[in-house]
């Protein structure tokens, strides 16, 4: 008997879609208004997905405070209100595209997560723009 349980969390973050290994022109092109010089931001709606069967002795699947501290210490501290691509490690060698600020949210929880639950990040750019991972 499997139960999913979700924790919703938001933050605002500023980045700069670039590769580095293309010219000016080549990334203008590829990431349009995202490569602007002096960066944009975005108001990131963030749903971590946990998937497994509830403990008998609690009824609970995974406590959600214990979830919703896990997300603020590790996501929302680290990438609100900076700069992804200057403020945030894993960002100064990867473009900080949706995709890959979803990969790199995986990664920090599932770290911290046992591997007995399914982990799902949806994350939300825009209103109409969000990306899951894994898929």
């Amino acid at each position: 008997m499997k139960v999913a349980v979700y924790r919703k969390e938001h933050f605002n973050a500023a980045h700069r879609l670039n590769n580095p290994a293309w010219s000016e022109e080549k990334n203008r092109k590829v990431f349009g208004k995202c490569n602007n010089d002096n960066y944009h931001g975005h108001n990131y709606d963030l749903v971590v997905k946990l998937v497994g069967e509830p403990d008998p002795e609690t009824g609970y699947l995974f406590d959600m405070k214990v979830l919703s501290d896990l997300v603020k210490e590790h996501v929302t501290k680290k990438f609100d209100h900076k700069n992804l691509n200057v403020d945030v490690e894993e960002f100064r060698s990867l473009n900080p595209t949706a995709e890959n600020i979803a990969i790199v949210i995986y990664d920090l929880l599932r770290a911290r997560i046992d591997n007995k639950f399914d982990l799902k990040i949806t994350l939300y750019e825009t209103e109409r723009n969000f990306v899951e991972y894994p898929a």
